[in-house]
């Protein structure tokens, strides 16, 4: 039997698990550093024993539906190669979306930008990989997360300040820009959510009371406290929740201008504060 074929044995058990087929091929690809050419070669061959092994861990564990990320430790974002584990979500392709608004409209040499749910350290680190002069500081409500965070800025030799802190809480000083990927989905809209995000990520990143809403709410009541006098704050949203979102940030920033942006698939996906 062909690696091709043995792949494809268990791809199909994949797909009616409900999971991704090409996950098996990318995961094994990258736990052996295999480029396009080489896996494609290697396809042809007889499967030996090491590879079958290898190939049954990684398809149970996608069974179970731990996420290909979670497998190989690290996922790619803006560049950076970040550690990634149970502890942080996996960064998600529409936050570099984010990252890019940000640089786009911040070409500053030096400004403060402070992160609000860093994570893996994602936008904040690849912020701080862009614009190097920039004092950015990275908070978390999880201690775990920082950690994990922490290692990644130390892995990709950035400097950054992390802060444990529920939003604001522990926050001190003034920001150009405040950035933050919070949780925000409901309850209500968790069967809209995949398996293996359910089953292996971290539930306290994902969901948030209040219709998905709290965290958008506290920002909005406290943030123009730590908002220099043009400071931005920079936003990602649920795909239904911009009408919601902005009203919020209306209320306390009424002299503002709130723009709802959407993603490159057409959905809402960022909001943006500034003075116009």
């Amino acid at each position: 039997m062909t690696l091709a074929q043995y792949l494809a044995e268990l791809e199909q058990e994949l797909v009616v698990a409900g999971e991704e087929a090409e996950s098996l091929s990318f995961v094994y690809r990258a736990l052996n550093e295999l480029s396009f050419t080489d896996f494609v070669l290697k396809l042809q061959a007889e499967v030996n024993q090491e590879d079958r092994d290898q190939l049954k861990a990684i398809h149970e564990q996608l069974l179970a539906h731990k996420p290909a990320q979670y497998i190989i430790g690290s996922s790619d974002f803006h560049g950076l190669t970040l550690k990634v584990d149970e502890r942080v979500l996996i960064p998600r392709p529409e936050t570099e979306e984010l990252v890019e608004l940000i640089l786009s409209e911040n070409p500053e040499k030096s400004l403060s930008v402070l992160d609000i749910g860093t994570g893996s350290g994602a936008i904040a680190l690849a912020l701080a990989n862009s614009r190097p002069d920039w004092q950015i500081t990275a908070s978390d409500l999880s201690e775990d997360a920082l950690a994990l965070a922490a290692e990644n800025a130390q892995s990709c030799g950035l400097d950054l300040a992390f802060v444990q802190s529920d939003c604001m809480e522990a926050i001190s000083g003034t920001f150009d820009i405040i950035v933050s990927n919070p949780p925000y989905i409901s309850e209500a809209d968790k069967d809209e959510v995949g398996l293996n995000v359910l089953t292996s990520e971290p539930h306290m990143a994902l969901f948030a009371e209040e219709d998905g809403y709290a965290v958008y709410r506290k920002i909005a009541e406290q943030a123009g406290d730590y908002l220099t006098e043009k400071g931005k704050i920079y936003l990602e949203i649920g795909y239904k929740q911009g009408d919601g979102v902005r009203e919020l940030l209306k209320k306390s920033f009424p002299q503002k201008r709130i723009r709802v942006l959407k993603d490159q698939f057409g959905k809402d996906r960022m909001v943006a504060v500034d003075n116009g």
